[in-house]
């Protein structure tokens, strides 16, 4: 029994090792990439009534940015993968989608105490608050405590829980049925067209969510909005219902590219470690 627990142990530790570098890896390429849109998305649902946007400084923020999401995507695909293992072994083959799910809510929820502070940062130095994410972090900190890090948090919750449960099981749940459909595993531009699928349609249902976490991140010491449905109340009693969609076109081509790009890399950087490690495995049994 013992060994039999040790084995097990030993190839969660794999999963989550390889779905930390795998996640690390995906998210980088997808900020980086897609950044300036991410930019422009911001700044749409920042802006109030019929105020302008700037075009200046697309990536302002970007270092900072990968300095978070390196670690913030690694925790998330490194916590999904395992989390994901134990709960299809849980949950019959007809409920999977539940297993996926909650494993894309879990790992959501472990990665939010880096993914915050992060989309803090960013989101104020994309409306041009500070100049440097250092400037940011002392500053934000030295005005507003820690507390500033995590600004607008239930609401990055309410919006990113649903969203990678629902991005995740999607993907999940198409991947299953074109194996199925296909009879064979699938190929790298396969994954990556469900990918984008996948986000595109959980980043347009998030959008009334995620316009509201963006006031509720950058407003800083001007407590515009007291909290989240205070925030929701004032949006719809001063700009109207319109106002939860803006910024939805760059943000579903944003979500849609990069769920393409996200998931390209996750199952090829997963398929390479896992051949890698096959490899040395078969070296150690000679």
């Amino acid at each position: 029994m013992g060994g039999s627990e040790d084995g097990g142990s030993c190839n969660l530790l794999q999963v989550l090792f390889e779905g930390a570098v795998a996640g690390g890896a995906a998210g980088v390429v997808v900020e980086t990439a897609l950044y300036p849109i991410d930019t422009i998305k911001t700044r749409l649902q920042a802006a109030q009534g019929g105020s302008k946007i700037q075009w200046k400084g697309l990536y302002a923020g970007l270092g900072g940015n990968i300095v978070g999401v390196l670690p913030a995507s690694a925790i998330f695909v490194g916590v999904y993968e395992p989390a994901k293992r134990k709960l299809l072994e849980m949950f019959p083959e007809n409920l999977s989608a539940i297993a996926h799910l909650t494993a894309g809510a879990i790992g959501g929820a472990a990665s939010s105490l880096i993914r915050v502070p992060t989309e803090v940062i960013k989101q104020r130095m994309q409306m041009s608050q500070f100049k440097t994410a250092p400037d940011a972090v002392r500053l934000i900190v030295a005005k507003e405590g820690i507390k500033g890090l995590y600004a607008g948090y239930g609401s990055f919750l309410l919006r990113d829980l649903p969203f990678d449960a629902i991005q995740f099981c999607i993907y999940e749940q198409l991947r299953i049925g074109y194996r199925l459909a296909a009879k064979r595993d699938l190929k790298d531009a396969e994954n990556a067209i469900i990918g984008a699928f996948a986000g595109a349609i959980t980043g347009a249902l998030t959008t009334p969510l995620d316009v509201m976490k963006t006031r509720l991140m950058i407003q800083g010491q001007a407590n515009q909005y007291r909290g989240f449905i205070d925030c929701a109340q004032t949006i719809l009693r001063e700009e109207g219902a319109g106002a939860f969609l803006k910024g939805i076109e760059p943000r579903v081509l944003w979500i849609g590219i990069g769920g393409s790009i996200f998931f390209g890399v996750l199952e090829k950087t997963k398929s390479v470690l896992a051949e890698r490690s096959s490899r040395r495995d078969a070296k150690l049994k000679l």
